[in-house]
């Protein structure tokens, strides 16, 4: 039963509050990458995506590409809560007694589409996935979340290219647009100005839409007309958020890419309390 409202909003602040607590319990770095992305992964699994959890190999299944995967602890808890990877997998990540990695790789019955832990490999696999599904007249629908400086990866744009050329519309792209990479905004880096992405998504062709991402509810109102677009192009959603969404300590910070939180800064509380 898909969760709405109040409730997908409660789900995800819950798999948040767990995301930290694993990861600062077992010393996991990637927490802020993590973060921004809980309520976008919340929306597709608790209210969009069409799966079975006790059948991860289910034909019919939507596929989710999980692109910027050093971001994959959200995933993790998700996939335990469901009941597709074992609990203790998860409880127990980043020590001897887990065999989940550092970065998402393919086990199919775990629930993991695909490995991308080397960045702007997720979205050619997305895209060649969706066009291969339309070929053989294939139901499901295909998701890709990627991170925004993977967006510099050239490979993102050549998966675009292709999916605007051969009108690959079964396949939803979702931006994780928290404005870092690793350690430095992205302004500083490559793009010229905030809207330069946009700009440069309208230029191949795309109709990009904005929206807030840390409202788990209104993501997946946007994200579920997706599978029956009228479309001929790919759906590209950017999700606007903030790396490390949830810890004051670690909210919009550089240095939090691979960092844990010290006791001291894990006192200035969390942002997100008061919806729990």
């Amino acid at each position: 039963m898909a969760l709405t409202g109040k409730a997908l909003q409660k789900k995800a602040d819950q798999l948040r509050h767990e995301v930290i607590d694993v990861a600062v319990r077992n010393k996991a770095g990637h927490i802020a990458p993590s973060l921004s992305c809980v309520d976008i992964l919340a929306a597709l699994y608790y209210n969009v995506m069409r799966y079975h959890p006790n059948d991860p190999r289910w034909d019919k299944r939507d596929r989710l590409i999980f692109s910027k995967a050093h971001g994959c602890y959200a995933l993790y808890a998700i996939l335990s809560d469901k009941g597709i990877l074992p609990a203790r997998d998860w409880k127990d990540f980043y020590s001897s007694a887990s065999s989940l990695l550092g970065c998402l790789d393919y086990r199919l019955d775990y629930g993991f589409e695909a490995g991308c832990g080397s960045l702007g490999h997720g979205l050619p696999i997305a895209v060649g996935q969706a066009f291969a599904a339309r070929l053989q007249k294939k139901s499901f629908h295909t998701f890709c979340v990627i991170g925004d400086g993977e967006m510099q990866e050239g490979t993102t744009w050549e998966a675009l290219q292709f999916a605007v050329k051969h009108e690959v519309n079964n396949l939803t792209i979702i931006i994780d647009d928290n404005r870092l990479q690793a350690m430095d905004f992205i302004i500083n880096v490559l793009d010229r100005d905030a809207r330069d992405k946009i700009k440069k998504l309208k230029g191949f062709g795309l109709a990009p839409v904005v929206c807030y991402g840390h409202d788990a509810s209104k993501l997946a109102r946007l994200i579920k007309p997706a599978g029956k677009s009228s479309l001929k192009i790919p759906r590209v959603i950017i999700a606007e958020t903030v790396k490390g969404f949830g810890l004051k300590c670690m909210e919009n910070i550089p240095k939090f890419h691979f960092r844990t939180p010290t006791p001291e800064e894990l006192k200035l509380g969390r942002s997100y309390a008061c919806r729990l």
